[in-house]
């Protein structure tokens, strides 16, 4: 393939847009000459993100529809049937312009429209569903693209009869290739049991508070914590709480930039259970205490996390039932018997898949 020209779609929520961009990445490995547009929203997370990364970015104008009934939620939906509408003119107006030699959608709502527009031109589609439960969107494609890409098997089973590949969740970050020894040197720990703990980059204010609660019952163990607040933990995370608790072996911050090295160093994760994260510890293999979150949409962070739970890797506890104490009794079992963290490690490493790329490109390839 050379100097083709790929169409890539997807926003909302970095889990739609980071694998957009690894795709991205993955075939421009390959193919330095390719050419590449994004399409999405300007209201979403993408129309900053894409333009900074270097890529060109067109604007579609597409909006969710609420599913729960009241007058505010009535005015939204009128406004997204009107997006709709126009967004399926936009869509064919980009795909026109643009000419891609294949159209890859990675979810959110604005995938809707221009993969289903590119698949009724007869250009080659595919789709990629980070979740192990799979959107609306994706299930709404389906029944038009070439290919739908998978992270886990399990979601096979939604789509019996369709053209599927289990290729793995693409993931940006950049690991250390550091051991766990070396990177604990560098962000200035010890040897000892370390936890890391995040609920993403707005935080998350349950896991706040229990994590405060955790930290104040360890520190006076031989137990290293790394902590990400997040912007919306300011709140339980003021700068004389963080001040009082910071030392040699307490890291807390607001946000965690060098993630690899953190995930490298950390012996036990509590953190949420979106797919790229999931897919960052089985890179790894570390053992986690996973709390889905209750707000996303069909509960996907749930099914998440009970794939990691089914074979052992992860404790999964809902955030209804999350409480300090509960979090404690699992870190001290934990740091009792150390074998049985490794354990869960392995078995959190046993389901990635190290041949992402090859897979992914095989199939765009294959495709096309």
């Amino acid at each position: 393939m050379f100097n083709i020209r790929v169409l890539l779609t997807g926003g909302g929520t970095g889990g739609h847009i980071n694998p957009a961009l690894a795709i991205a990445d993955i075939i421009k490995q390959r193919e330095a000459s390719t050419q590449f547009l994004f399409a999405g929203t300007p209201f979403g997370m993408e129309a900053d993100l894409i333009p900074k990364e270097g890529y060109n970015f067109a604007q579609i104008k597409v909006k969710g529809f609420q599913r729960h009934p009241s007058v505010e939620n009535l005015k939204r939906n009128i406004e997204a049937a009107s997006c709709l509408i126009s967004a399926d003119v936009r869509a064919k107006e980009i795909i026109t312009s643009f000419k891609p030699d294949i159209v890859i959608g990675t979810g959110g709502y604005v995938s809707g429209p221009v993969v289903k527009r590119a698949a009724k031109l007869r250009i080659p589609t595919a789709i990629h569903e980070a979740n192990a439960l799979p959107g609306l969107t994706t299930k709404i494609l389906s029944k038009y693209v070439n290919a739908i890409m998978l992270t886990v098997p399990e979601t096979k089973d939604c789509f019996k009869g369709k053209n599927c590949v289990v290729t793995g969740l693409p993931v940006r970050t950049a690991f250390s290739t550091k051991t766990k020894e070396q990177a604990r040197k560098e962000l200035g720990l010890d040897n000892n049991m370390t936890v890391l703990s995040f609920g993403g980059s707005l935080g998350a204010g349950k896991i706040n508070e229990c994590m405060l609660d955790v930290i104040n019952w360890g520190k006076d163990l031989d137990i290293n914590f790394i902590h990400g607040f997040g912007s919306n933990g300011r709140k339980i995370f003021t700068d004389s709480v963080v001040e009082n608790l910071q030392s040699e072996k307490i890291k807390i911050s607001e946000y965690i930039y060098n993630m690899g090295v953190c995930l490298t160093a950390a012996d036990l994760v509590i953190c949420r259970s979106g797919a790229s994260t999931l897919a960052e510890l089985e890179a790894v293999g570390r053992g986690s205490i996973l709390i889905p979150s209750p707000i996303v949409a069909n509960n996907h962070q749930y099914y998440n996390a009970k794939v990691l739970e089914k074979v052992g890797g992860a404790v999964l506890i809902e955030q209804s039932e999350l409480n300090s104490d509960k979090l404690i009794a699992h870190i001290q079992l934990f740091f009792e018997q150390p074998n049985k963290l490794t354990a869960m490690g392995k078995k959190t490493h046993s389901l990635y898949i190290d041949d992402t790329p090859k897979r992914i490109y095989d199939t765009i390839r294959k495709i096309m």
